[in-house]
């Protein structure tokens, strides 16, 4: 055990520190609502039609498919070519099959036999072979190019009809969305082939983890293509982001660039999607019933009646978007909607003076126009608050203009109304419609329904309550309060200094009710002004209930809005506020935006103590422990992953009486490490030489061990045969005795060499797992991200494999290598935090020059 050299302080930091590295992740983890997503269900059996491909481009892209879904009669009637629909093409992400368009593909199917087929969508989807693109980016590229030719297949699918389409529709999930947007950067492509894009889960700002240089490279083309040509880029996109349930994308990644002069696009987070208001996980985003209505909503009223296609107007396309994704308001889109409204028929006016007022409608047998005078409310009130319970998508508010009792037309005011999960409500400021005259609520005639309408005049400092979160600090120790007493039914909490990604917060909500004898629901909606990433929380009052609070998104510099909790209550309770630091959340925070950097931090670690190691070895001729070089050198970090060594019991009977640096068959092995790397994949001629590098310091362990119990057992002979050996000499210059006390020297510097590259092997194995996952397609992986680092490392790990303390010790290199992984350390964090592949480039310096310490 290597713990005898760590004090008890030192022990209990570690323990803390693990604890708060658990704690951390179980947030990220756990931490976050059920799922409350509908499954979507076929009501047919789908069906994947391929779609034939010219014989030149199968060949060229032998492992990538076009595929078409359908279901029932839909599936059978499309078997015969050409189309006529609308075609929609879905991308498939990191390890996604292209089986996934099947959620959205029935139900844009159901939608379009609601309407007899007046419209309907052909959904296609491309076959990936479930490619690791997040892992390894060497065929994002390759992937882009099957896409462009697929767009073209497509739509030579539909030549001859009368409606045929010159562009598609692209849904890309996860790195499919990534694909997507890629499309623009091809030198021959046609900006206008794709008419909208939508990206489910798409990490748009930078790559999850950046394992190799070119998933970098290709997110430095396409981010950089994006922004330097916004003005001429006219695709309208839509970005949704998966929320806190989705932990391997977090939604700040999804969020595209807000650039002033490329207003097409829109990034907004599921649980703040009107009519869906959850959050979803990375693959249920795919399949959650909620979102993919919504979706197909917004699809249907794209369609431009003339040529039967998706609209080329990059307006009407915002409208829409805007309209399904960021703010409903209870009524179906309209590309112009009807400003002034006729208020006529038979029907009751009845004016109303009060300054609040309900009305409970049941079995209404007459319609009623209820006029709101808004002379006098402006003389003392800001602004007027009306909700209904009835969810229709009727006109329901009205404002006249100069009248006195009864109008014949009004201004048609249910557009600003905003769609939540019970009510629709609405919120004017007076000041802003000085020619209305009075307010006009329509209830229509119902049977048999019951629903709710309440509207109430106010001051906007009554309903305005400012509320200061506590201290990063304060551990959840302290808490702050504030109690709603007055009857309103609306009130926006201010949450003053609250705007960066570290800070969270638990939020406490308790609700108390006087004579109410039905079931009152209260929406509690966190609003964060700067992104679209509000979430909503429906409680069942009285009630007490918990409100998770952190961001996705931290607060621009420029922007001095205020996030808020929208309180929608009952005029018969009272509510207490309370917010106070939620530590467990903080953490899971600082896991969620730096998580990725850990490996970084731990390899840095491991250079420093390293380099502790080559130092002591040159200063006092003695390697220290690993631990206790860890402990000394690496500060201010103190990380140690690695603490207890395996040791290994079997193996030869004596230690090896000489070291050979060269010895016979290294060069023969060392060449054909070299030719399976340039023939194969580098990340494999890695793995096999970290193996055999691991077997000769196993082989070095099992001697020590067993030589350690001859001589417990008997002492004598082992002295007789240490005699013995002494009296040979060999004059060759690498031949050198090798004693209990230089093994074990030598074993302490190999357990920290087998630390670092560990995290070699583990950074290069996404290549590896994608080479051996294609290998029926590709002998050899090109592009190749390990080759060139895969040529220095393998002789450098085959000559440490052989390498002894006690061969190095008189180097005159030993001094200069002992104080290059300090530099080095710095320039794992400094560089590789971010980049993840760039590690192995700071880490094979030291190794090679140690290497180079057997001949100098």
């Amino acid at each position: 055990m290597l713990l005898h050299s760590v004090n008890l302080w030192n022990l209990a930091f570690y323990a803390l520190m693990v604890f708060m590295a658990t704690v951390g992740l179980w947030d990220v983890f756990f931490g976050f609502e059920e799922n409350k997503c509908s499954m979507s269900y076929m009501f047919e059996y789908p069906e994947y039609q391929k779609i034939e491909l010219p014989k030149k481009l199968a060949k060229r892209y032998p492992a990538y498919e076009l595929y078409l879904y359908g279901e029932g009669s839909y599936a059978e009637e499309h078997k015969v070519l050409p189309l006529t629909g609308i075609p929609v093409l879905f991308l498939p992400g990191n390890a996604g099959s292209y089986k996934q368009v099947r959620s959205i593909g029935s139900i844009a199917l159901r939608k379009a036999e609601d309407i007899d087929f007046k419209y309907h969508f052909d959904f296609f989807s491309v076959n990936f072979n479930e490619e690791l693109v997040a892992l390894y980016g060497g065929s994002l590229q390759k992937q882009t190019k099957f896409v462009h030719e697929c767009i073209k297949t497509i739509l030579k699918l539909y030549k001859g009809q009368e409606f045929a389409p010159k562009s598609v529709a692209i849904i890309g999930h996860s790195m499919g969305g990534l694909v997507a947007r890629a499309l623009l950067t091809l030198k021959n492509f046609k900006q206008d082939l794709i008419n909208l894009l939508v990206t489910q889960a798409t990490p748009h700002v930078a790559p999850v983890m950046p394992l190799d240089r070119f998933i970098t490279d290709f997110y430095m083309t396409v981010n950089n293509y994006w922004i330097l040509n916004a003005r001429q880029i006219n695709l309208t996109t839509l970005s949704v982001a998966g929320g806190f349930r989705d932990y391997q994308v977090r939604s700040g990644l999804t969020f595209l660039p807000k650039l002033s002069h490329h207003t097409s696009a829109l990034s907004v987070v599921s649980s703040a999607v009107p009519k869906t208001w959850v959050s979803t996980d990375h693959l249920s985003i795919v399949w959650c019933k909620q979102l993919q209505l919504t979706t197909v909503r917004a699809f249907f009223d794209l369609i431009d009646a003339d040529t039967k296609q998706i609209t080329q107007n990059p307006k009407k396309k915002l409208s829409v978007l805007n309209h399904h994704f960021i703010r409903h308001p209870a009524k179906h889109f309209e590309e112009n909607p009807a400003i002034i409204s006729d208020l006529t028929g038979t029907s009751m006016w009845v004016p109303v003076k009060v300054s609040k007022w309900t009305y409970v409608a049941y079995n209404e047998s007459d319609k009623i126009y209820f006029t709101f005078p808004l002379a006098n409310h402006r003389k003392i009130y800001t602004h007027v608050y009306c909700q209904s319970t009835m969810l229709d998508t009727n006109s329901w508010i009205f404002g006249c203009i100069n009248s006195t009792s009864m109008c014949r037309q009004g201004v048609d005011l249910s557009w600003k109304a905003e769609l939540l999960p019970t009510i629709k409500s609405l919120t004017l400021r007076l000041q802003d419609y000085p020619s209305l005259s009075h307010l006009v609520v329509y209830v229509p005639s119902i049977h048999g329904s019951k629903f709710v309408v309440d509207c109430e005049f106010f001051k906007k400092e009554t309903r305005s309550i400012q509320l200061p979160v506590t201290h990063l600090f304060s551990f959840g120790l302290s808490s702050r309060k504030v109690i709603l007493n007055t009857s309103g039914l609306f009130y926006n909490i201010e949450l003053l200094n609250f705007g960066q990604i570290y800070q969270a917060f638990k939020i406490n909500v308790v609700s108390k009710c006087s004579g109410a004898k039905e079931e009152i629901t209260s929406i509690y909606k966190l609003h964060i002004p700067w992104s679209y990433e509000d979430s909503l929380t429906i409680a069942q009052v009285p009630s007490s209930t918990d409100i998770s609070v952190k961001l996705h998104i931290a607060q621009p510099d420029n922007d001095s809005h205020v996030a808020l909790l929208k309180m929608y209550t009952s005029s018969d309770c009272q509510y207490e506020v309370t917010v106070k630091t939620s530590f467990s959340q903080i953490l899971g925070q600082v896991v969620r935006f730096h998580g990725g950097a850990l490996p970084a931090y731990v390899i840095s670690s491991i250079l420093l103590a390293y380099g502790g190691q080559l130092y002591s070895l040159f200063s006092t001729g003695h390697c220290l422990e690993y631990a206790a070089m860890l402990d000394k050198e690496a500060k201010p970090y103190k990380v140690d992953p690695f603490v207890i060594m395996v040791k290994f019991l079997l193996g030869p009977s004596e230690l090896p009486k000489d070291i050979k640096i060269i010895s016979p068959d290294l060069p023969i092995l060392t060449t054909v490490l070299i030719l399976i790397s340039w023939t194969t994949c580098g990340a494999f001629a890695i793995l096999l030489t970290y193996l055999y590098y691991v077997f000769k310091i196993v082989h070095l362990q099992a001697s020590l061990t067993t030589f350690k119990n001859s001589q417990t057992v008997n002492p004598k002979h082992s002295r007789r045969s240490e005699k013995k050996s002494n009296h040979h000499k060999d004059s060759a210059v690498h031949h050198l005795r090798l004693s209990a006390s230089d093994a074990e020297d030598s074993l302490r510097m190999h357990s920290t060499l087998i630390n670092l590259l560990t995290w070699i092997v583990l950074l290069s194995m996404p290549s590896l797992i994608y080479w051996l996952k294609n290998l029926r397609y590709y002998f050899k992986l090109n592009p190749d991200p390990c080759k060139p680092l895969a040529f220095i490392l393998i002789p450098t790990m085959a000559v440490l494999g052989n390498t002894y303390t006690t061969s190095i010790k008189s180097s005159k290199l030993l001094k200069t290598t002992s104080q290059f992984p300090l530099p080095l350390a710095v320039g794992v964090i400094a560089f590789g935090s971010s980049h993840l592949y760039r590690v192995p480039c700071f880490v094979f310096i030291p190794l090679l020059l140690h290497a180079l310490c057997n001949f100098m």
